[in-house]
This record gives structure tokens, sequence and C-alpha cells, in this order.
């Protein structure tokens, strides 16, 4: 056996115990008929379901996923008879078995199986949602969690049919994918059943029934009956979602030219969610946060949420439920999409929120991502549930949605479209591969998008375009793996893609197909380039300083919005990298504080506040602190007055100034922060208006100084808001106090059962990513990890060992790496790393640039 053979022999030895998580292929399910009655006040179920099936082989055994249920009986009917069968369990596997007297024939079957279960508290499955005033019994199943509800061939290609009903309390409805089609009293008094249209053939992950007393608002588009509900106290935050809802329908019916193909739409707010939001067809649902909006008194930011989260999860009922991956490691066809295509509606929709901007800001901060030593292809293994939780990351939304906005940039958005439709058509209520898709575009396109778009599915990591001095011929480039450490490629990180790159020089812009081994980029003669026409590639720029200085006359004048926030992405990416001089890049941001778009702004504050907190020393921050207070007050200084006719990027830089120059210690922003709170807890200023988001800046300024008073009464608005947002608001506020004492209470009431799960990880998050906060926080954390990990899911357990990633010590490594050997998360094998990998990062960062902050510092005039 040679050794490439051994290699991989020990391979697949290695990976059977992850692939036996999958379901044998010898049983497809055609049609589900499932009942169930739930229990509120006992927080249990039954069930039973008849499970038409197919066989392709004779076989005495059917095993399907089954997870904390107990099955009391089954049956199975062939066209030979009906036999009873014994029922067996996998636990690890998540599987039950079913084994019967006589092996079933090839071809139908029908599968009669009752079960029980728990209403959990786990906000996974069937599970229970609370408020003050009652229980809702309400599902999420994605990733793998259907099989927690009825006993289900749990996976995404084993598409069926379902006829759902629910038995359930007299008093309560209920909304499942389908429209209620009967609703008839009993069987047993003061119940009632709800019977629901049959679905269209989609996976279980996309299933969905939801119990209670909800309130609905009602709408209509392109004859579709649309709701958005929610609990009955919350029905009057219900009505922009309805409004987006109504624009994108029609929007997406246009777009993909595939009629949206239920008899309905629901959208409902859920109290305990922890997602953002989940795309069940025909009926999806939210977190409260981003379904629920007072659209007359909320900033534009929080209805730019709501509009974009609504765009993301109906794209999903055509790009994910019509048409699904095939298995999880492509789950970028659903993510990705969605994520580009949000983006795309919700900026068709409201022009004057700047959504393109958004999607610039989303590309940088997801290069970042990706750039780290830690990092996965687009498409990654993913067999066990553990793995398949960690693919819902930055690579799966951020990353596939910035390559498909690339590619969709070079084609031209029509002919990307018909690409679009053609592969939708060709697969619908189907399941996909990334080929599938890629194949489509290619052979709609007549260009190498296979070629392209499989160079970046398949390979890790972040191109570096370097470019050297123009020659007759263009302009010479090299390209290579980018580290956002400054870490030099490894031979096995040195890869090519084939890249579409659109250069922006003094005419038109053009664009060109990089291949791997081209090491010229033909471009005519100009004053300037700039290589990222539009800012859609996925890629990093190194310009020579000489094309940097041809660059920078241009930057106001000839570059777009989102073309300079890439530019000044990529000068902070190689600032942090080791490869620009700190002080260059605040040259530059300086160069730009007076830009009147947000976007732009807000790109250089985050940078510039990293550089404060963690970069500067003690003594360096209070100087750095001072050029800060005297560059930007006089532009805060300059701005109008806030009136009702505010720009959104008015309201935005107004907001951002304030929350800078209180940040940076401004005596009169201080002041002005103190008066605003006062008023507001007063009552004598809504918070609400063109100028809610200095008010909400204030309220967080005041409170980084605030002591037990404020306090106070900020935890008093987050137990008595009955709007979701101002209720999570209040909750994040607590955080930004930095007394001691203040700190410790408020993570002790994170644990206290007061704060719901889904907010509570994010509480500790904030306090450990705040340099004021943070040790406090970390020390907390390890003397309290019984009562954290308590009320941790899979998905908040990740984003808590994430947050330590924020360190910045060679002695915070290694305690956390220490910690968590011990104290394991589940599915944060990755997460770890990359945690791991940002605090090497941070302290790489601070060896190699605080020399120079030094020296910019000492040039600067007194």
């Amino acid at each position: 056996m040679t050794l490439r053979n051994t290699l991989l022999t020990l391979a697949l030895a290695a990976a059977a115990p992850l692939t036996a998580q999958r379901l044998p292929a010898n049983v497809h399910p055609e049609h589900y008929r499932l009942q169930l009655a739930p229990s509120i006040a006992q927080a249990s179920f039954a069930g039973s379901e008849t499970i038409d099936v197919t066989l392709a082989d004779p076989s005495a055994t059917v095993t399907l996923n089954a997870l904390e249920l107990k099955i009391s009986k089954v049956e199975a009917s062939t066209a030979a008879g009906t036999q009873t069968g014994t029922i067996s369990y996998d636990p690890a596997k998540e599987q039950a078995t079913f084994t019967f007297p006589q092996p079933l024939p090839a071809g139908h079957a029908s599968l009669a199986v009752e079960f029980s279960g728990t209403l959990n508290d786990k906000l996974r499955g069937f599970y229970l949602s609370k408020t003050k005033a009652r229980n809702y019994a309400v599902t999420q199943f994605e990733s793998t969690d259907a099989r927690r509800a009825f006993p289900s061939f749990d996976e995404p290609a084993l598409k069926a049919t379902f006829d759902v009903s629910l038995t359930i309390d007299a008093a309560d409805t209920a909304i499942s994918n389908g429209p209620i089609v009967s609703d008839q009293p009993g069987p047993a008094p003061g119940k009632h059943t709800l019977v629901f249209a049959t679905t269209p053939k989609m996976s279980t992950y996309l299933v969905a029934f939801l119990v209670g007393d909800f309130a609905c608002s009602k709408g209509k588009s392109d004859g579709v009956p649309i709701r958005v509900c929610a609990t009955p106290d919350k029905l009057p935050l219900t009505k922009f979602a309805v409004s987006a809802a109504e624009h994108f329908l029609h929007y997406y019916d246009t777009y993909f030219g595939i009629k949206y193909p239920m008899a309905k739409l629901d959208l409902i707010g859920i109290p305990d969610f922890e997602a953002g939001a989940m795309e069940n067809f025909g009926a999806i649902t939210y977190r409260e946060t981003d379904l629920l909006v007072d659209e007359k008194n909320a900033g534009i930011n929080s209805r730019k949420r709501v509009a974009s989260v609504v765009a993301h999860e109906m794209a999903h009922q055509w790009f994910g439920d019509m048409v699904t991956m095939q298995w999880w490691d492509n789950l970028w066809l659903n993510e990705g999409f969605a994520t580009w295509m949000a983006d795309k509606a919700s900026g068709e929709w409201k022009p004057e929120w700047n959504f393109p901007e958004d999607t610039a800001d989303t590309l940088d901060q997801t290069l970042n991502y990706d750039a780290g030593k830690t990092t996965r292809t687009i498409r990654a293994t993913a067999d066990t549930p553990a793995e398949i939780e960690e693919m819902f990351d930055g690579i799966a939304y951020g990353k596939a949605g910035a390559v498909l906005g690339m590619v969709e940039n070079y084609l031209g958005a029509e002919t990307f479209r018909q690409g679009v439709h053609n592969y939708l058509a060709a697969h619908l209520y189907a399941n996909a591969t990334a080929e599938d898709f890629w194949s489509a575009q290619t052979a709609n396109s007549h260009q190498p998008v296979d070629r392209i778009m499989s160079s970046f599915v398949t390979q890790p990591g972040v191109p570096l375009l370097r470019f050297r001095d123009i020659q007759s011929a263009g302009v010479p480039v090299t390209q290579s793996r980018f580290f956002l450490s400054g870490m030099s490629p490894t031979s096995d990180s040195i890869v090519g893609w084939t890249i579409p790159v659109c250069v922006k020089t003094s005419g038109a812009p053009s664009c060109k197909i990089l291949t791997p081994d081209a090491a010229t980029l033909p471009i005519d003669p100009a004053p300037f380039f700039y290589a990222n026409a539009a800012d859609k590639g996925y890629f990093r720029t190194a310009y020579t300083p000489a094309q940097m200085k041809a660059i920078l006359p241009h930057v106001e004048s000839s570059l777009s919005p989102s073309e300079r926030l890439g530019l000044l992405g990529d000068r902070w990416a190689l600032t942090t990298a080791g490869e620009v001089p700190v002080g260059d890049y605040l040259d530059l941001a300086l160069s730009v504080k007076s830009d009147p778009r947000a976007s732009v702004l807000d790109s250089t504050l985050r940078a510039i506040d990293t550089i404060r907190l963690r970069l500067a020393s003690p003594a360096e921050r209070a100087q750095f602190d001072a050029i800060l207070r005297a560059r930007y007050a006089p532009v805060y200084a300059a701005l109008a007055t806030p009136g009702k006719h505010s720009t959104y990027d008015q309201q935005e830089i107004r907001s951002n100034l304030f929350g800078l120059l209180g940040a940076v210690g401004d005596p009169a922003t201080l002041a002005e922060a103190r008066r605003i709170s006062d008023e507001v807890f007063a009552g004598h200023q809504p918070k609400s208006g063109p100028d809610a988001d200095v008010t909400d800046a204030a309220i967080l300024i005041s409170a980084e100084h605030g002591e037990a008073a404020l306090y106070d009464r900020i935890q008093a608005v987050s137990q008595k808001a009955t709007d979701p947002e101002l209720q999570v608001e209040a909750l994040r506020t607590l955080t930004r106090f930095h007394d001691p004492a203040l700190v410790t209470r408020t993570l002790d009431y994170t644990v206290s059962g007061a704060v719901r799960s889904q907010d509570s990880w994010q509480l500790i998050g904030i306090e450990l990513r705040q340099p004021e906060t943070r040790d406090r926080a970390w020390e907390w954390l390890q003397q309290n990890w019984d009562k954290v990990k308590a009320q941790l899911t899979v998905a908040s357990g990740a984003r808590v060992v994430t947050a330590t990633g924020a360190f910045c010590t060679v002695e915070q490594r290694d305690q956390v790496t220490s910690f968590f050997a011990t104290h394991k998360v589940d599915a944060t094998e990755r997460t770890l790393a990359k945690a791991i990998d940002s605090i090497n990062d941070c302290i790489r960062f601070r060896a190699a640039q605080e020399p120079n902050l030094s020296l910019w510092l000492a040039a600067q005039p007194q």
C-alpha cells in the first residue's frame, strides 16, 4: 500500500463515525400526516403520524431520526398487510430504528407512529416561549431539530409533503405552513382541532407550527394574503413589517420570474427565539426585535434592520425552500444568496437608506473574518449536528453572499437574474448543489462563472492583489493569500483564484478575468486607477506608494461611497497586517472626517476606536483623545440642527460624532449627554424623532460615567418596556457602566432568570469585549461557568467563546485555551481556534504598530 493510500484509509476510518450519522438511503419519505396535541400547561405534547414511504429494496428495518421522543407504537402497512414493529434507539446518532417481523417489500409502505415529547426550554425543536402573561408552544427546526418534535427523515434532500393538524385549547389559535382548512371543536371538551392545507414538497427543517393567542395585522401582495403576527400586546408594532412584506413579495415574484407558491404568507414574532429569523415555508418566524418596530418613532436603523431581515427570509421562500441544498455542506446556497438578495431588495425599496454601503461594509468585515489563520472553504465538511451548526458563520452568509455579488457585478444584473431563474426552474421543489448553480450561470452567460465560483467555493481565504508600477501592457499584478495577522503564506496556503477584476480609471470601468497564472492586468493609461470598481470584488488590494498618491486626490470626487469604503477597508487591513504604518492610516482617516456619507465616517471611527483601545497605552490614549477632540469637535459643531427633513446620513453622522466626542471626553459633549439623559428619564424629552440616535448615544455616554441611581433607572426600563427593541437597548446599556460593582451586578443579572437566554449571552459578550470591563467579566465567567452553561444553547455558547477573541495578552490567551480545554462548549472547535487566532493577531498588531503610533503622535501639533 502506498503512503497516499495509507493516508486515505486512515482518513476514511476517522470519518466513519461522522458519516454514519446519515440515514440509510433505502427509504425515502413521500408524505407525512402529522397530528399533534400540545399541552402548554404541562409543557408536553402527544403526537401521531403516518409517513408514506418508498423502499428501494426489501427491508425488515426502517431507520429515521428521533431525539428526546418516546415512541410508543409503530405499524407498517403494505399491500401484503400490516405489521407491528419494535423500536430501538441510538441517541448518539439521534436515530430510531423500527424492526418488523417480516421484511417490507420494495415499493410503497405507510408507517403509523405514536409518540410523545416535552416542550423544552432550549429554544429548539418544539419548545416553550414565555411572556409575563402566558406561554406559547413554538418550533425551530433548522438545522437538525425537527427530530425533536416528530420522528422524521430529518435530512434536507428527503423532501416530502405535509398535512398538519393541531389539537389545542379552545381559546388559542395556531399557525402552520399552510392556511387553516378546517377548525372543529374537540375531540375533548375545551379543545379544538385545526387542520392545515397540504404543503408543497419540502424539507423537514422548514416545517413549523405555533400555538397561542397570536394577534395579526393583515396585508396582500400579488393576490397572496400576508399577516404579521405577534403576542397581542405587540400588535401595534407589526404594521411596518406588513408594508415590507407586501413590497418584497411582489419584487421577488418579478425578480425570480416564479410566483410565490404558497396560499398565504405569515411572519410571526416570537418572544423567546434564538435565531434572528427562520424561513419556514409560508410561516416565517422571527426574534421580536427583527420583526416588530414602532414605525413612527423608531430610528431609521431599527427600520432598516427589520426590512433587511424580512427581505432575507422572504428570499429563502424561493432560494432555499422551493429549491434546497442537497446537503448542509452547500448551506451557502441558502444563506449566501439570501444575504446578498436582502440588500439588493431592500435597496430597491428604500434607496435613501444606503443599502449598497451596508453591502460594502459587510464585505469589509467578511474579508477580515476570512483572513484569519483559521477559516474554512465556503463548501466544507458537515456530517454531524455539531459540524452542521458551525456552518452557520460569516463564511456561509458573508463570503458566499459577497462572491455572488461579485459574479453579478461581472455578468450584469439582468444576465445574472436570468441565470438564477434558470437554476430555480430546473430544480423546483427539489435539491441542488453548488455545481448546479454555477453551471446554470455559465450556460446562460457564456462566461467562465464555473471557474470563478469554484475557485472561491473550494478554496479558503482572501486573495491579495499586489500591484507594481504600470507598464505598457498594463499593470503587473501578483496574487497571494492575505492574512490579517501579516503571517507569510505557507506552501499549503499559496493558492490561486480566477477573479473578475473591474478597474476604474478616468473612463468607464472595465472588467477583466485575472487567472492564477496571469501576471498583468490590462488597463488604459490614466491619471489613476482603482482596481475594485463598485467595491464588489472579493479581494484585498495593495498599491505602490505612487499609485496611492495618485488615488488620494480623487477619493472624494471620483470614488463612490462604496468604493471609498473599500479603499479604507483595504488600507486598514494592510495596517492591521503590519504593511502600512498606523500613522498613514490615521492621516487617511482624518482626511475624510467631513465625508458626507455616514458609512465612511463609521468605517474610520471603528478603526480609530481599535487604535484607542487596543493599541495606545494609557498615556498615549490621553494624547490621542485630545487630538481627536481637536479634529472632530469642529466637524460636529458645523452640522446643521436636526429637523424632520434631515437625511439618513445627516442623522447618522450627528449620532456617530456625538458618540465619539463623548468617548474621548469632550466636556461639552459629556454635559450635553447628561442633560439629554436627565430629560429623557424625567419624561420631558421623547426618545424619538430625527435626533433619536443622538439620544441613544447620550444615554450610553452617561452610563459609562454613571452610578447606581442611573443604573436602576435603566434596569427598570429593561424590565417594564413593552417595545422589544427598547427593552433590549436598555439591557445592553447596562453593560456600558464601568463601575466594578455594577459590572458584577449586570453579569449576575444575566444568570438570575430575569433575562431571556436569547439575550443573556449578548450582555456577557459585550462585557468580555470592552477593555474597561473585560478582566472582571472573564474572572466572573470562570467563577460562574456552571450557571452560564446551564442556559447556553449551541449558538449562544459559540458566541460567548467568540467574545473571548477580543482579549489581547499572552496571559489571557493561555487562560482561554486552558479554560475551554476543560470546559467544553458544543460545536465550537473552529470557533475557539478563531478566538485564539484573534488574540494572537492583536498581540502581533500591538507589537508591530505601537512604535508607529508613538511616532505619529509625536509628529502632531501640540
